[in-house]
């Protein structure tokens, strides 16, 4: 993306309310919601976002998902939200990979006309995640 900034930072959960939609919990493969709240700092300070998950699991262990997260906080400095659509996938050992793209015309405040990209990769286990964000505001 041509004049775009890049920034970092971590990201915690701070609430993770998962139910199984169908067909069971022990049926492979099935789908499953989660509500998740997590707060940003770094490039992005956010708190309490809200965050909706689609999962399909396909072993015990392992699947797919896919999500929408409001954000609303600073980014770099700049006030407003903006949203983002997740899809990722977990293995075997746990580890979640997820990238995410902004919602086109989602930015409001002085995030308005953002666009952007990134992602993230968390360990089983780790409940504060590294993210990357690549970004422009026209």
């Amino acid at each position: 993306m041509p004049g775009t900034a890049t920034t970092t930072g971590h990201f915690t959960f701070a609430d993770w309310q998962e139910r199984v939609i169908g067909p069971g919990e022990e049926a492979n493969p099935r789908l499953a919601h989660a509500s998740v709240r997590n707060t940003f700092s770094g490039g992005i300070e956010a708190a309490a976002t809200i965050c909706e998950y689609s999962i399909v699991y396909v072993t015990q262990k392992t699947g797919s998902f896919t999500g929408m997260e409001l954000i609303t906080g600073r980014l770099d400095g700049r006030e407003g939200s903006f949203a983002v659509e997740e899809r990722g996938w977990f293995g075997e050992d746990g580890t979640v990979h997820c990238t995410f793209e902004v919602v086109p015309g989602s930015g409001s405040g002085e995030l308005a006309g953002l666009r952007g990209k990134g992602g993230f990769t968390a360990p089983h286990g780790e409940t504060t995640v590294t993210y990357r964000f690549e970004y422009a505001v026209e």
